[in-house]
C-alpha cells in the first residue's frame, strides 16, 4: 500500500495513494486538480547516514566506519516531489544522493533490528542534496530544499535488497543495490534508536551509492527505488 500527502487549496489531506488518486476517510482527491503531493510525512527530525556504500568511501578517499556514521537534518529541509531544489547562491558545487528512507510509525526507543518492521510505517526515497565546497557537516548538509522526500510511503516491501538508479536530465548517475550497504536498514533503525526517541513520522535516510557529479539550474534529477518509487525535483537558481 502506498501512503501520500496532498496539499489542497484547504490543507494536506493523507491517505492511500492508487493511480493519482489519493483517497481518505472522507472522499477521493484526485493529483493534479484537486491538489499536489507533498513530503508524505512531517518527521521532527531527518536521521541521515552517511558513508554506507564502500563505492562511497573508495570515491570521496573516506575511511570505512566501525559503525554508523549519520547527521541530523532539520524538517525545514524537506520539499516534496516536483518541488524545485533551490540552488543557493553562496556554493559553486551542489550535489544529490539518491537514498531510501524509513519512516518511522510509532514512538520508539531501544529498538531490536529483529523488531524494526513492526515500528517502521515504510519507506520512501529522499534526496540528500549537499553543498560540497561548505565548511562542516552541518554547513554542507542543512539548508533550504535539501531534504526532498517522497513520492509516497510504501508499506509493502523488503529494504534490504532494491535497486536504485538516479537519473540527471535522463544521463544514469548512480546504480546500485541497497545489499551492498554496510549497515543494513534494520541495524542502521536499531542503532539510532539507543541514542534517540524516535516519533511518528520520523525519518531514517540510509545512505547514498556514490555520487558521480554536482548539478546546476535546470537539471531535474529522478532516484528510483525498486518497488518503493520515483522522487523527482528539479534544480532552480535561488531568489536574490
Amino acid at each position: 500500500m502506498r501512503l501520500a500527502r496532498l496539499q489542497t487549496s484547504e490543507g494536506i489531506v493523507s491517505g492511500r495513494y492508487e493511480d493519482g488518486v489519493v483517497r481518505t476517510d472522507d472522499g477521493e482527491y484526485v493529483v493534479g486538480r484537486d491538489g499536489t503531493l507533498t513530503y508524505p510525512c512531517s518527521p521532527s527530525a531527518l536521521y541521515c547516514v552517511g558513508r554506507n556504500f564502500a563505492e562511497t568511501l573508495e570515491q570521496m578517499d573516506y575511511e570505512r566506519p566501525d559503525e554508523p556514521d549519520f547527521f541530523i537534518k532539520p524538517p525545514a529541509s524537506l520539499v516534496g516531489p516536483e518541488d524545485p531544489i533551490r540552488y543557493p547562491d553562496w556554493t559553486g558545487e551542489l550535489t544529490y544522493a539518491g537514498e531510501l528512507a524509513a519512516v518511522i510509525d510509532e514512538r520508539c526507543r531501544d529498538v531490536d533490528p529483529a523488531d524494526v518492521p513492526s515500528v517502521v510505517r515504510g519507506y520512501t526515497v529522499m534526496n540528500d542534496v549537499d553543498a560540497l565546497d561548505q565548511q562542516g557537516r552541518t554547513a554542507r548538509k542543512a539548508f533550504d530544499t535539501s531534504g526532498p522526500l517522497g513520492p509516497w510511503i510504501e508499506t509493502d516491501v523488503d529494504p534490504t535488497a532494491l535497486d536504485v538508479r538516479t537519473t540527471v536530465d535522463g544521463e544514469l548517475r548512480q546504480e546500485s543495490n541497497t545489499e551492498l550497504m554496510l549497515f543494513d536498514p534494520y541495524e542502521l533503525v536499531s542503532v539510532l534508536s539507543r541514542r534517540f526517541t524516535f516519533r511518528p513520522g520520523d525519518v531514517v535516510a540510509f545512505g547514498s551509492p556514490a555520487n558521480p557529479g554536482t548539478v546546476e539550474p535546470g537539471d531535474t534529477v529522478e532516484i528510483t527505488y525498486e518497488g518503493v518509487g520515483t522522487l523527482r525535483n528539479t534544480v532552480i537558481a535561488a531568489a536574490h
